[in-house]
């Protein structure tokens, strides 16, 4: 089945779920004197209740759901979608109340039967979760915090409502209505299991080991690791993994970063982590011989998956990780492929691996070409930030002669969408472009 076959498949997979709780509201006999602004208040009610608990599939890390589509759009779906499947929820009660203005009581804690309480206490735990991830660096939230918190309440969140719709009982108390709801309510708890426990427990009989820590350039720090009792994994070059270092695989944080070795390496694979704050910045502090738990490989961003006669690489600050992994691989392979590397950096000692690419130069069909935005007095190459004259001006016959090449870009969001639009303007074809959005929150 092809990635296009396949990524229909799952949008529609995805619909159908969604909508499948329509049957409680819509068949059947309705409760009696409900109207229709109730049953349409109901009808989004659990088609809301039924977008949120697909929202733990979303970040599940199926790859066989995440290879039409790349785990980072997968993710960024899951962002977006949320705010849908949050105006459905508060939608169930705003129109419950333009009904029936007298179901406001329903909201005094005190007085309230437990199925409002439900309710209520659902939603500010929904609510909750949209502020703290929307809002989160402004209110200085460390990310390990908010991941903790926001897969607590997510959990909450759901389960109140399952406990809220079941009190309520109006649409659900025939029994195949009872049997499709068991049925939900079963694959919610499911999914639960599968991320809190069975892969963790698969991840713990398989640990890995930090064996080097090095210093590099830009603040960054690069780790290589080597699995224990194992032979490890296979992964293609621009591929990424989720690590958890000096904790238990049970642990709520965990953090994605892209390899940075060869996959053609022998087991051992390494994390080239910019210090930015929060965990990265104790990654300098790593000593050999510290426990890990990699869950690997993920993502679609890899020449393995898209091959063309040659590569443009177009990367932002640490987005030369991933580059940097399809180069060393190149060069192991003996790949003679054109590849042209464009690297944006701040200064010239943000460059991290700006030598090791250099020598990569004498054994690789390869063009660098640094762009620096605030370089020193003697610099002679490109100044500034990529975009699409520089390219134009670099990839001489641009687009005809590079028509056929695929483009790969990783960096910050700004760059990501220019380089996107500007290519596209330049009549490359969608298909060819490639971009990683490491944008988890």
């Amino acid at each position: 089945m092809s990635l296009v076959v396949r990524g229909i498949f799952w949008v529609g997979v995805y619909l159908a779920v969604a909508v499948a709780p329509l049957v409680f509201a819509l068949l059947g006999e309705a409760p009696p004197g409900r109207g229709f602004l109730v049953d349409f208040s109901v009808a989004l009610g659990f088609v809301g209740l039924s977008m949120m608990g697909l929202q733990f599939a979303l970040v599940a890390r199926f790859r066989s759901v995440a290879a039409p589509f790349g785990e980072d759009a997968v993710v960024q779906f899951h962002r977006q979608i949320a705010y849908v499947a949050t105006l459905f929820i508060l939608a169930h009660p705003v129109l419950l109340l333009i009904q029936n203005s007298s179901l406001i009581a329903l909201f005094n804690p005190v007085t309230a039967p437990w199925r409002a309480r439900f309710a209520v206490v659902s939603t500010l735990c929904v609510l909750t979760v949209m502020v703290t991830s929307v809002w989160r660096r402004q209110v200085r939230m460390r990310y390990e915090v908010w991941q903790g918190l926001h897969m607590l309440l997510s959990i909450a969140s759901v389960l109140f409502a399952l406990a809220h719709v079941e009190l309520v009982g109006y649409y659900v108390d025939t029994p195949w209505k009872r049997v499709l709801w068991a049925i939900m309510t079963a694959a919610f708890v499911g999914l639960i299991v599968w991320v809190r426990l069975v892969r963790p427990l698969r991840r713990l009989r398989r640990p890995w080991e930090v064996e080097e820590v090095t210093a590099e350039p830009g603040a960054t720090t690069t780790i290589t690791l080597r699995p224990v009792g194992h032979e490890g994994f296979r992964f293609e070059p621009g591929q990424f993994a989720w690590i958890t270092v000096e904790r238990s695989p049970f642990a709520l944080t965990q953090h994605p970063f892209s390899f940075s070795s060869s996959a053609e390496a022998d087991g051992r694979v390494q994390l080239s982590i910019k210090a930015l704050g929060d965990f990265t910045t104790s990654m300098a502090g790593l000593r050999p011989g510290t426990r890990a738990y990699l869950d690997g490989p993920h993502g679609v961003f890899t020449p393995d998956r898209n091959e063309g006669p040659g590569f443009v690489l177009i990367a932002g600050g640490i987005g030369i990780t991933p580059m940097m992994s399809m180069l060393r691989t190149f060069a192991d392979r003996g790949d003679r492929r054109p590849c042209h590397l464009f690297y944006g950096v701040t200064t010239l000692q943000d460059a991290t691996l700006l030598e090791e690419i250099r020598q990569l130069e004498r054994r690789l069909n390869l063009t660098l070409v640094p762009v620096v935005q605030d370089p020193p007095a003697d610099w002679t190459g490109e100044r500034g930030l990529i975009d699409k004259d520089l390219l134009t001006r670099r990839l001489p016959g641009l687009p005809d002669r590079h028509r056929r090449m695929q483009y790969f870009i990783c960096g910050p969001p700004p760059m990501l969408d220019a380089m996107e639009s500007g290519l596209a303007e330049l009549g490359v074809p969608v298909a060819h472009i490639h971009t990683e959005r490491f944008v988890f929150v």
